[in-house]
């Protein structure tokens, strides 16, 4: 029998603490007063909080920092089982083969609970050092599927794209109603002040990632999903294996929430409740009389065929009014009143990353956005153009993954006419092998065959010269990019401080984010 999560007081560890969807369930088990303990291979804001909380974080990934639970003349007895591959069971990461003898008892009670992510290679030696000392080893999964079943109001958000601002936005809808839910998302998010916050009231809402096949664990009241696409090459074969991991994870919902303008959700999932931002589809909650401007957009919502009434949004374009109506669709099967929703919606900042605005200086404007997939480029450059106004946007993307970029490479050609100057740098590989020798050279000459400005940068320092001597009053520079590009904002701001034209800073403006490797939550 596999083991199970324990929530009554025995320690967990983490190994890689420091990622995004990580450090947000370590959060919560800290703030529930649980030992809590972690290593990364670098430091930074989010193991910051958690050592704040009391954990202890170890700055290196070593087989001595499980040994920190041991006591001195502890010996090691157990089978690890062959291969382990973390993620790939239904329950715990591999159970462990150990038959403790006398004097043992007190040493295994005394293991932490192990958790990592698809990101920790069976060969990590942190990892094997859990299996030989005998630990309950699980994937980050099997510890939010746990968490899930303990709140009888959980909701679950789930989908190719959209899914971090979708469940930050109906945590942060629940937040203002007074029902005081269980977050953990994705992203950061200023109201919170982080990616999670832990509530006394028995709703917990979640991002839930598709990207490494464990949605198929997880289960909840309420299943939202926002769109299906083929994203994570690296894991999936074709699309139809991705519609089948959405296909059980909506089978475990009691309710599914989704989005009928994404064909695949709406024939191959048929949801109970559905969405649409076009009124003649039918769906339950639909929009019309939709304005989309610089500032934010505003629609009028109808429930079922009723008017609800006027909506007003401050994140732009229609992926982000498409996201608050999948949030107005669960806010109301939980039984609150439209202008309830409507007047949290219309506060609602965003998480981090998400058309993020970094600052202005000398009139450009810097934005941060996690888009690494075609369709998040092209929504996310309709929304920089409502923003920019008469201004240039300069779009600067950092490929992710070898294989998403070969895998795509047609689509990423044509997703960039938005743009009126395109600046592509070499690919974050986030750990992965370049089988194929694609380069982000490659994608650069691919889109030049649709696009008449596009520039290679091979480097990131390189692309920090080239806007320094490129960018010029009234550009929006929009960064793209789920890897590291982020980190030389606050350098290309900096040629430009100190000018007459300089306007408020973002409080975020000289902060980094570490990219989360661990798996992509978008």
């Amino acid at each position: 029998m596999l083991n199970s999560v324990d929530f009554s007081g025995k320690p967990f560890h983490f190994i890689g603490i420091g990622g995004i969807g990580m450090s947000a369930l370590a959060y919560i088990l800290a703030k529930r007063k649980l030992p809590v303990s972690g290593s990364d291979i670098r430091l930074n804001h989010m193991t910051q909080r958690l050592q704040d909380l009391g954990a202890h974080i170890f700055l290196s990934q070593d087989r001595a920092n499980l040994e920190f639970f041991q006591p001195a003349a502890a010996c090691t007895v157990s089978s690890p089982i062959a291969n382990p591959v973390p993620g790939a069971s239904s329950g715990a990461i591999g159970e462990q083969q150990t038959q403790p003898g006398q004097g043992e008892t007190q040493r295994i009670a005394n293991l932490p609970q192990v958790i990592c992510s698809t990101a920790i290679n069976v060969a990590n030696a942190e990892y094997q050092a859990a299996l030989s000392l005998g630990c309950p080893i699980f994937h980050r999964s099997d510890l939010l599927a746990a968490l899930l079943q303990e709140y009888p109001r959980s909701v679950a958000v789930a989908g190719t794209h959209g899914k971090t601002t979708t469940s930050s936005l109906i945590g942060y809808l629940l937040m203002k109603a007074g029902l005081d839910p269980t977050i953990i998302v994705g992203g950061e998010v200023k109201a919170w002040e982080g990616n999670a916050s832990l509530g006394q009231g028995p709703y917990l809402v979640a991002e839930a990632d598709e990207s490494d096949g464990s949605l198929v664990k997880l289960s909840a009241h309420i299943g939202v999903i926002t769109n299906i696409e083929l994203d994570h090459p690296d894991h999936y074969n074709t699309l139809e294996e991705v519609v089948e991991t959405f296909q059980t994870f909506a089978n475990r919902c009691d309710l599914l929430v989704g989005s009928i303008d994404c064909t695949t959700v709406r024939d191959r999932l048929q949801p109970a409740i559905t969405y649409s931002l076009h009124r003649e589809s039918g769906a339950d909650y639909t929009v019309d009389c939709a304005t989309y401007g610089a500032t934010g957009t505003t629609a009028t919502v109808w429930e079922r065929g009723l008017v609800l009434g006027q909506l007003r949004l401050g994140l732009l374009g229609q992926h982000n009014l498409s996201n608050a109506l999948a949030a107005i669709a669960v806010g109301r099967a939980l039984g609150l009143d439209f202008a309830t929703l409507a007047g949290a919606i219309d506060t609602f900042e965003g998480p981090r990353r998400r058309f993020e605005h970094r600052g202005k200086y000398n009139n450009i404007l810097f934005i941060d956005d996690y888009a690494h997939h075609p369709s998040e480029v092209r929504a996310t450059l309709a929304a920089a153009r409502l923003s920019a106004a008469k201004g240039r946007v300069i779009a600067i993307f950092q490929p992710h993954r070898y294989s998403r970029t070969l895998t795509f490479l047609a689509e990423f050609a044509e997703a960039f006419a938005n743009a009126d100057r395109v600046v592509i740098t070499d690919i974050y590989s986030a750990g992965e092998p370049n089988l194929q020798n694609i380069s982000g050279q490659q994608l650069a000459d691919q889109i030049a065959i649709h696009h008449p400005h596009v520039s290679y940068q091979p480097s990131l320092a390189a692309v920090r010269n080239f806007l320094i001597e490129t960018l010029r009053p009234g550009d929006l520079a929009l960064f793209l990019g789920a890897g590291n590009l982020n980190q030389i904002i606050p350098e290309v701001m900096s040629a430009y401080q100190g000018t007459s034209h300089d306007e408020n800073r973002s409080a975020s403006s000289e902060v980094t984010v570490k990219p989360d490797v661990e798996t992509l939550l978008t």
